[in-house]
């Protein structure tokens, strides 16, 4: 093959999700309302330097726009997981049109106030946490998973189109014709967003008896994010990662009215340098994934982002300015692409809402930490320090933290559904636990330390998949009599356990199998809880006094 030839099938495996309709419908209408949001963005972003001069005040602008997200991510991703992921979307789209409605109207008769806007800034954070977990658990609906992380990618291209036209028109609106304008348009994208979801029919879900309820939801999505060693690697590079590169963009509108002495579409013209950058970072992705691992990646978007800092800390011409731009664009996008496909591709599909929330909310938590912390830390030694410090913050922590390895999230994670159906003498209620579940294993005594070094990864599993006990313990009087144990909250609870167990879960546990002496396998057994109430309840039923 030659080498336009690879080099166009590679372009076609990077673009390879759009050719399902579904995904390409989507992705344009995520497109357009993205546009729209970072052109109210834009004109908030800018009236609060008009309303205000306080450096702490700006910072609060993105404060109010990500503390919601962290606080509201995991009962998103709870609600994403168990709700009907289309109506839910449809509910939040309106809510985010209705905030940009009143900052329509608040513009429109000149009674925007800087409390106006951080409340309805928060308020518009409120919808894009509720939304953040559901749209990007929704991509593996519309793809094989051979092209997920290519449309995990796409989404983030799509952001950054958005991110390069989005700011500048928003910029040229509010320069011509005012704040109203830009928030006018942003009300206008919801519209093609809306038309897209109702367009989508999404199959209907069957009903299999075992649907979660949100506080059982919420506290299964804990235990998993408690107990999953990977997603606890992705979050930490995470947090460090998007702690200090928030800097930079908690201060931008600073640095383009008072360093740099730009106008509002100055500052349009800057964050479109940033989309521009980084759909260049995104279609050069493919060929930096092979040279480079995911911790490549995060490292060489650390240098680029601290190197952009720097840089702008000594107040650069303009056009250097907007050349930096594109580069911390760049930086941005490899960070947040690779990240952002490695916690995709750890999760499995029934938790993929609620693990996605609680990277969100890692990701947007540490946003707003840093924003407000270096807006507080601008106003006492000044924007060009505070850049300073951030930038050599970010390359301090990425060489420390480069040698806490991000997974390659290779495993295979659909249902094995290899368990065998619990044996009942009798229907048990679903709502009926605590659940003992009892596995006896014949393992010779040399073998043991091996054993259970192979149930350290078992014991992972169970707790990730509903398990909030675990042990394993020896007979006294029989050495190779083994029993592990764990404990479920509920017999429904259990039977999804059954569900979730994935393929690379099977494997894991075929290890720790192997140790089983002779052709049997490992009796298991099932107890659930007695109680006094349970105890009258089963007399009544036959009738004794």
């Amino acid at each position: 093959m030659s080498d336009n030839a690879k080099a166009v099938d590679k372009a076609g495996g990077s673009f390879a999700p759009l050719a399902q309709p579904v995904f390409a419908v989507l992705w344009v209408a995520t497109v357009l309302g993205n546009i729209g949001s970072f052109m109210r963005d834009v004109a908030s972003s800018w009236m609060v330097t008009e309303l205000s001069a306080s450096p702490a005040a700006v910072s609060l602008i993105q404060t109010a726009a990500t503390l919601p997200i962290f606080l509201l991510a995991i009962p998103a991703g709870v609600l994403s997981d168990i709700l009907d992921r289309r109506r839910f979307l449809i509910g939040v789209q309106i809510l985010l049109a209705c905030v940009s409605g009143t900052l329509l109207w608040l513009s429109k008769t000149n009674a925007l106030t800087v409390e106006y806007l951080v409340a309805l800034t928060f308020v518009g954070g409120i919808g894009a946490a509720l939304m953040g977990p559901t749209w990007q658990s929704i991509v593996p609906e519309f793809v094989p998973r051979k092209d997920l992380k290519n449309a995990v990618a796409l989404n983030s291209l799509g952001i950054n189109v958005a991110r390069a036209v989005g700011p500048a028109a928003g910029g040229l609106l509010l320069a011509s014709f005012g704040a109203s304008m830009a928030y006018g348009a942003d009300v206008l994208s919801y519209v093609f967003v809306i038309a897209a979801l109702l367009w989508w029919k999404r199959p209907a879900t069957v009903d299999t008896g075992l649907s979660e309820q949100f506080f059982g939801a919420f506290r299964a999505g804990l235990r998993y994010a408690k107990a999953s060693r990977e997603l606890h690697v992705v979050l930490l590079r995470a947090a460090v990662f998007f702690l200090f590169a928030s800097s930079v963009w908690a201060l931008l509108p600073l640095v383009s009215r008072r360093m740099l002495h730009g106008t509002a579409g100055f500052y349009g013209v800057m964050l479109g340098a940033v989309g521009a950058g980084a759909i260049l970072g995104a279609l050069l992705l493919p060929r930096m994934r092979q040279r480079l691992d995911a911790d490549g990646l995060v490292f060489t978007a650390s240098v680029l982002s601290a190197s952009v800092m720097g840089v702008l800390a000594l107040a650069p011409p303009q056009w250097v300015a907007v050349l930096l731009m594109l580069v911390l664009g760049m930086g941005w996008i490899i960070a947040l692409t690779t990240l952002n496909g490695v916690a995709q591709a750890v999760l499995p599909n029934w938790v993929r809402g609620r693990g996605l929330a609680i990277y969100l909310m890692v990701f947007n938590g540490a946003m707003a930490a840093g924003s407000l912390s270096w807006g507080l830390v601008a106003q006492e030694i000044g924007i060009p320090a505070t850049l300073l410090a951030g930038g050599v913050g970010l390359l301090v922590v990425a060489v420390i933290f480069h040698r806490v390895k991000l997974p390659t999230g290779e495993a295979d994670l659909q249902a094995s559904n290899h368990w065998p159906e619990p044996m009942l003498t009798e229907p048990v209620a679903h709502d009926r636990g605590p659940v003992l579940v009892q596995i006896e294993y014949r393992i010779r005594k040399q073998h043991i330390p091996a054993f259970l070094q192979a149930m350290r990864h078992v014991a992972q599993e169970r707790r990730r998949d509903g398990a909030y006990a675990w042990g394993v313990a020896e007979h006294t009087g029989e050495p190779e009599r083994v029993i592990e144990w764990f404990m479920v909250e509920s017999w429904a609870e259990h039977l999804r356990q059954h569900r979730r167990v994935s393929k690379a879960d099977a494997d894991m546990q075929s290890e720790a199998l192997a140790f089983q002496i002779g052709p049997d396998k490992p009796m298991v057994h099932h107890f659930l809880a007695l109680d006094m109430a349970h105890a009258r309840a089963a007399a009544a039923d036959k009738g004794v006094a």
